[in-house]
């Protein structure tokens, strides 16, 4: 295996899913990180693959059978090897292409209300790049020439043509995820709405509206800024400026929520994920859940877990147990200890 701090470790889980236990820093968080790239290719914690791979080793490796079909991803200095079914995958959209779905909840999902619009914008590439090949492809290729064309602007010469066929690329890509993340807001706000009402068992109206960055109009934008991006020698129009506003009763979430109502709008968001992704998927997502459960008290709990697909397996950490006897829904799961790498079951 070789992935984070884990040298090898084999683990087996029911359909209900599994309770990983432990004190801070032991592993937990990488199972989960684990499983997301064996099923997504992507982890949250990290934007390269290299990093992933255990202090000294050359790599890493992971294999697991989710949903029946098992999956292998192997990272090297070659590169990725992906493997579905004993099948060589030619890449990371083959692979994509029949895998399956996933849900992450940690922590750190309050930054989607308190934070930049770079955690906004990643919360809706996720759901985008998992439900819509051709949102996945937009993406890579947009980021592609976006790179592309900060280099041109940055080197102070004059790129012109250059920089105008990189911009035939960004609207015609941009222009995708625009319409797309329009689409995925529109699809998204019943669902956070009823969520945040369930989790917070209050009538607190949750919206959510899409705020792209170079308004209706991609290529007339980066026309009018054009002067603006020579100066700054960095392109300031396009999707990845673009943000999601959260309202809660008409007002700013990150500026007007308490606390508490901000972490059920953070949790509102990734139900309302969960919901959509079911919706599209012929098998129910898996959720990842990084050490929520603690912070919540005992009726917001009991209102996520109903909330949740009962038939999706859940992979949960944490570091104490003590609120599960206030958590009837979890009575089927698994349960482990994890501890400096190895887990047990208790």
């Amino acid at each position: 295996m070789d992935f984070r701090c884990f040298g090898s470790l084999d683990l087996e889980a029911p359909e209900a899913g599994v309770i990983l236990l432990g004190d801070n820093a032991q592993g937990k968080t990488s199972v989960l990180e684990a499983i997301c790239v064996l099923i997504r290719l992507q982890s949250p914690r990290s934007h390269r693959m290299a990093t992933l791979a255990r202090f000294g080793s050359k790599g890493f490796g992971i294999a697991g059978d989710p949903w029946g079909s098992e999956r292998r991803v192997s990272h090297s200095r070659e590169g990725l090897l992906l493997k579905a079914d004993d099948e060589s995958r030619s890449g990371s959209s083959a692979y994509l292409q029949d895998g399956g779905l996933v849900v992450w909840m940690g922590n750190e999902d309050l930054e989607l209300v308190r934070g930049p619009g770079e955690g906004r914008r990643r919360y809706l590439d996720f759901i985008g790049a998992q439900i819509d090949d051709n949102y996945r492809r937009s993406w890579s290729r947009y980021r592609r020439a976006l790179r592309a064309k900060n280099l041109l602007l940055k080197d102070g010469r004059p790129r012109d043509a250059e920089i105008l066929s990189y911009e035939e690329i960004l609207v015609e890509h941009g222009t995708v995820l625009m319409e797309a993340r329009a689409r995925l807001v529109e699809e998204l706000t019943p669902f956070a709405a009823e969520a945040q009402r369930a989790v917070s068992g209050r009538d607190e109206p949750l919206t959510l509206q899409y705020l792209p960055a170079s308004g209706p109009d991609l290529r007339e934008s980066m026309l009018l800024a054009r002067d603006r991006e020579t100066r700054l020698r960095q392109a300031v129009v396009g999707p990845h400026r673009d943000d999601l506003a959260l309202r809660l009763h008409g007002m700013p979430a990150s500026e007007f929520a308490s606390e508490g109502q901000q972490r059920t709008i953070a949790l509102a968001l990734k139900l309302a994920q969960g919901k959509l992704l079911d919706r599209r998927a012929v098998k129910a997502p898996i959720y990842l859940m990084d050490d929520i459960f603690g912070e919540l008290d005992p009726s917001r709990r009991n209102a996520l877990m109903s909330h949740l697909p009962p038939l999706a397996q859940k992979w949960i950490t944490t570091t104490h147990i003590d609120w599960l006897k206030e958590t009837p829904e979890l009575g089927e799961i698994a349960r482990l200890r994890v501890n400096g790498g190895t887990c047990t079951a208790i």
